[in-house]
């Protein structure tokens, strides 16, 4: 692939700096998600030919090259109508949240989702896709200027945390603040970007019988007491996109073509905030 635009996600700085999954052996170019032009296939690929749109991984880096290979049958097509930056935009986020909420959430119509570190790439993916599958999403976040984009692109609630690291009694107030937001039954959904000293006052804000997901420690990673799970009979459920695109890659281009028709009905669109040579 011609490599036309590569996102930066916070995975991407994980790889660099040797605290993600993988440690890739040095020298390699970071950058996972990328939109190109394609400028050669290999044997027996034939449902792609040279000058066609794309977007895909770079299989866990090597996205920030002038070229880039890519496997053929976990690529996709970029509308004619849509920018490289756009499909560069799309995948990790989008195809993170897409599993997490269907696979590991069970996302119904009706279920109240908090969404914390809401204003990210993969935050924002949750609160579209939650909004589009009929939850009503509540936004958490560090500043006005963040909880105003969520509520841009439709969280009908939201909470402006404090930076950490909290104390136990800025943890309580927290506590409080998002069992204010999401009701008095508590929130059927906890999406957990960031972890952290943020986890615990999440779960005591979860519902009976309510899902936390585990997706990222921007925060750092929690150390959360089980007795709460046991009070709310709720469930800690890990979200590992990466891993669910090599176990079942049948299920995840389900999760990519509806995505897809998501994005060509205007009920997502992946957010480019800055753009670099």
């Amino acid at each position: 692939i011609s490599v036309k635009a590569c996102s930066v996600n916070f995975p991407d700085v994980l790889v660099i700096e040797d605290k993600y999954q993988f440690k890739p052996e040095r020298p390699f170019a970071p950058g996972n998600d990328i939109a190109g032009v394609v400028e050669s296939v290999g044997e027996g690929v034939t449902q792609w030919k040279v000058g066609d749109r794309v977007l895909g991984s770079a299989k866990g880096y090597g996205g920030m090259a002038e070229k880039a290979l890519m496997i053929a049958d976990r690529s996709y097509a970029l509308p004619a109508d849509r920018s490289f930056a756009e499909g560069a935009s799309l995948l990790m986020t989008y195809g993170t949240t897409i599993h997490a909420l269907i696979d590991r959430g069970q996302i119904k119509e009706g279920d109240v989702m908090l969404v914390l570190g809401a204003a990210g790439g993969v935050g924002m993916s949750a609160i579209e896709l939650g909004v589009a599958f009929g939850a009503k999403v509540i936004a958490a976040v560090s500043s006005e200027e963040k909880a105003e984009a969520c509520r841009k692109i439709g969280a009908s609630g939201t909470v402006i945390y404090p930076r950490g690291p909290l104390d136990r009694d800025q943890q309580k107030a927290l506590s409080a603040a998002f069992k204010d937001a999401v009701g008095p039954d508590g929130a059927d959904i906890v999406y957990d970007i960031i972890g952290g000293d943020y986890a615990d006052p999440a779960v005591r804000a979860i519902a009976w019988e309510g899902r936390y997901l585990v997706v990222g420690f921007t925060a750092g990673i929690p150390k959360l007491p089980l007795n709460l799970t046991l009070l709310k009979a709720c469930d800690v459920r890990g979200v590992f996109w990466g891993a669910f695109t090599q176990r079942e890659p049948d299920r995840n281009r389900d999760h990519i073509a509806r995505l897809f028709r998501l994005w060509k009905e205007g009920k997502i669109s992946p957010l480019v905030s800055e753009t670099f040579p």
